[in-house]
């Protein structure tokens, strides 16, 4: 049989904040690709990013649109104008509850895991007593490979994608970052990444190292410690 520990009041409600995050993100992204779709429509293309969807009234006026086609496009800019501020303030309160949270601080430290993903995995792992080991914690987020061995032959296929997808996608995002700043990063953590992109493929390298962050977060969560690069690990 599998005991799950509830989760206190606290937890619930940054899982709530979460969701209610990741909807309003779902929606602002919704909104941009909807602007840049009827402004391809009258023959106008603009760089992707939200920084350009911000600054989208002063395009219109440099733009010869049809008026209708103008207050249109404003009425969504507002739209996507509150989505922005409502994501921003959730951030902020995010931001506000780690700095008053003893294990999303302690999680912080793990490099390249920044406040979302933090308060996520202290959302979801709790004290860490529900899982046996750190191993059971990163197979409960999908991020285990999935084992077909027999007669003493081992076979591993690709992770099992079991669990919080939202958080097993944060921890390879997280995971990509650190290859992307892989030159400036120091200790056995970075040894190891080096080690296993020399011989593997790069996605396969992500998965396992976000396996990785998944079972240092665990540990960190278990041990109440924080952690620590190495004596050869320096500040990039």
């Amino acid at each position: 049989m599998r005991f799950v520990t509830p989760r206190t009041e606290a937890q619930q409600t940054l899982s709530v904040l979460h969701r209610m995050r990741e909807s309003l993100v779902r929606d602002r992204t919704k909104t941009a690709n909807q602007m840049h779709g009827f402004l391809l429509e009258f023959g106008v293309s603009l760089p992707k990013g939200l920084a350009v969807m911000r600054r989208l009234p002063g395009v219109l006026t440099e733009r010869p649109l049809p008026v209708r086609l103008s207050l249109l496009l404003q009425r969504l800019h507002a739209h996507f104008d509150y989505l922005d501020k409502q994501i921003r303030e959730l951030d902020k309160e995010v931001a506000g509850q780690l700095a008053s949270d003893d294990l999303g601080s302690r999680l912080l430290t793990i490099p390249c895991i920044g406040p979302i993903t933090a308060s996520l995995l202290a959302a979801e792992i709790g004290d860490g007593r529900q899982y046996g080991c750190s191993r059971d914690f990163a197979a409960s987020v999908g991020l285990v490979p999935r084992q077909y061995s027999t007669g003493g032959k081992a076979r591993l296929l690709g992770i099992s994608k079991r669990g919080d997808k939202r958080l097993r996608q944060l921890l390879v995002q997280c995971a990509r970052v650190y290859l992307q700043r892989l030159e400036h990063q120091r200790g056995a953590l970075a040894d190891w990444v080096r080690a296993l992109r020399s011989r593997r493929h790069s996605n396969v390298v992500a998965c396992a190292l976000a396996n990785k962050l998944a079972r240092i977060a665990w540990s960190i969560a278990a041990n109440h410690t924080q952690f620590e690069a190495g004596p050869d690990a320096s500040a990039a």
